[in-house]
């Protein structure tokens, strides 16, 4: 009986056994090569932007100097083309600079595995907006969470996203509640996000807007724009609650925007551009009214002077 069992014993090979640490770093070096750019694919849903700016000319002229320092990641993927990882930004440069390839580590990595490392490499720009964080956060998350659910099938889903949550907010340096605050921007409809990015509205109250559906959000942008004014976050929260017990209506949302609140800006004169156009903007604001009578005087005694000269 004992001779009908096999024993199989896996040797480390050969080549493996013997390797030194500078045939490792010759193996790693291996990986490292140009790519031409038609090879290379943008990451799906990548939600870091590549903006034209000064520092993007000061990267293209230094590429141009000294070529690409710092090698971007990329990953093969299964129909023979190359997955960017990291290096939108120099990629981009080498674009503009007239190069046709680009340095590049090649790793093998799983999609999760590629999501994580695409959102930690993005992470350390000097300058990130709120969309860029809100997405890059709910995608690693996700990634994370499932990882979690592979590696850990015993667990209870609840289980696995605490682990995520408190694992993600330890990496990054924000508070649990933070993140999910990031990640609610999410829901936010592309014109109300932008606001956000562009500091017209305050983080904490677009937390609250993103509770609201699309239509409401609309209805919204549009009392914004009638009001010319941002919710506070006593607003937002008010809206939020309306809509949580169902009487959230546009009527409420207007009202809501037209309650006076500290430092808020005098309500525009006149909303039709036909006429906002015309007005000199050396025009004081709040004396656009006065300014259009005195035309509209000007203009009627011109009439009159016409019909005089008729007779």
């Amino acid at each position: 009986m004992a001779r009908s069992r096999e024993t199989k014993i896996e040797l480390t090979a050969y080549d493996d056994l013997f390797q030194t640490d500078e045939s490792r770093e010759e193996a790693k070096l291996s990986k490292i090569r140009d790519i031409p750019i038609s090879e290379i694919d943008e990451f799906p849903d990548h939600p870091f932007k590549v903006l034209m700016d000064e520092d993007m000319e000061q990267l293209v002229e230094s590429i141009k100097r000294n070529g690409v320092m710092t090698p971007a990641t990329v990953r093969l993927k299964e129909d023979g083309r190359y997955e960017l990882i990291s290096g939108h930004r120099r990629k981009k440069a080498c674009e503009l600079a007239g190069l046709e390839t680009l340095k590049c580590e090649v790793k093998e990595l799983t999609r999760d595995e590629a999501i994580i490392v695409m959102v930690e490499s993005n992470l350390q720009r000097s300058v990130i907006l709120p969309s860029e964080k809100a997405f890059a956060y709910k995608m690693r998350l996700e990634a994370m969470k499932r990882q979690g659910e592979r590696s850990d099938l015993t667990s209870s889903p609840m289980g696995t996203k605490l682990r995520s949550d408190a694992e993600l907010a330890e990496k990054v340096g924000e508070s649990r509640n933070q993140i999910q605050r990031y990640i609610r921007l999410t829901e936010l409809v592309p014109e109300i996000l932008q606001m956000v990015d562009e500091r017209q509205i305050a983080f904490r109250p677009a937390v609250e807007i993103s509770y609201l559906t699309e239509e409401q959000q609309y209805t919204l942008l549009e009392a914004m724009e009638y009001n010319d004014a941002t919710p506070s976050l006593a607003q937002a929260i008010k809206m939020k609650k309306y809509n949580q017990d169902g009487k959230l209506t546009s009527e409420v949302i207007q009202s809501i925007m037209e309650e006076e609140k500290p430092n808020q800006k005098e309500k525009p004169a006149f909303r039709d551009e036909r006429i906002t156009k015309l007005i000199p903007k050396t025009v004081p604001r709040g004396q656009e009214t006065d300014f259009v009578v005195k035309a509209l005087e000007f203009y009627n005694r011109h009439l009159q002077r016409n019909k005089a000269h008729e007779r």
